[in-house]
């Protein structure tokens, strides 16, 4: 097992995802309710998991080869990005679900998590691979699947900031639960 190849696994998934809800008609809303309650669970617990286990290890180990700038821009990043995808989600959830809006939505998160997936696959799993040995990927793996596992149903969405994650790792105390802006509702509408 490797981390980033169970990233790569996450991103195919969430690709699906948004392809199926493309290929529901619009009046049944039954479908397209369960179809997208299972991808933004699925888009939060995975940015959850990445946040938690792979970013602070791409940050140690980019420090540890002498890329730190690198690194600290691309996790910076990433945790930026998760809060934009944070926000597209929750603008999905303020729509009547299979109206014109509610698909225009639907699109701003598939652009929004499209965009994070391509630059965090040309960038950070990249780095990762380069800088990670193969016991490192696989025991990060180890624990980001299980972080999946137990967070099956969802986590609270919670938009994080960047800087204060990075100083965190950086210092060794990142942690899931750190790092939260405590702003509550993501935005309102």
């Amino acid at each position: 097992m490797d981390i980033t190849q169970l990233i790569l696994d996450d991103h195919h998934e969430q690709r699906r995802l948004f392809a199926i809800l493309e290929q529901i008609d619009r009046s049944d809303t039954e479908a397209l309710s369960a179809v997208w309650g299972r991808l933004a669970a699925f888009l939060e617990v995975h940015a959850a998991a990445e946040e938690a286990i792979f970013y602070p290890e791409l940050l140690n180990v980019g420090i540890a080869a002498r890329r730190r700038a690198g690194v600290e821009g691309e996790t910076l990043d990433a945790i930026h990005d998760h809060n934009e995808i944070r926000d597209a989600v929750s603008e999905v959830a303020r729509r009547t679900v299979g109206s014109d809006e509610w698909y225009a939505a639907v699109a701003g998160a598939n652009l929004a998590n499209g965009d994070h997936m391509a630059e965090e696959e040309r960038e950070g799993l990249t780095d990762f691979r380069r800088l990670a040995g193969l016991q490192q990927r696989h025991n990060l793996a180890v624990a980001f699947v299980a972080f999946e596992a137990r967070n099956v149903t969802g986590v609270q969405p919670v938009d994080k900031d960047p800087a204060a994650n990075v100083s965190q790792a950086e210092a060794g105390t990142w942690s899931a639960s750190d790092g939260s802006l405590r702003i509550g509702d993501l935005r309102s509408s």
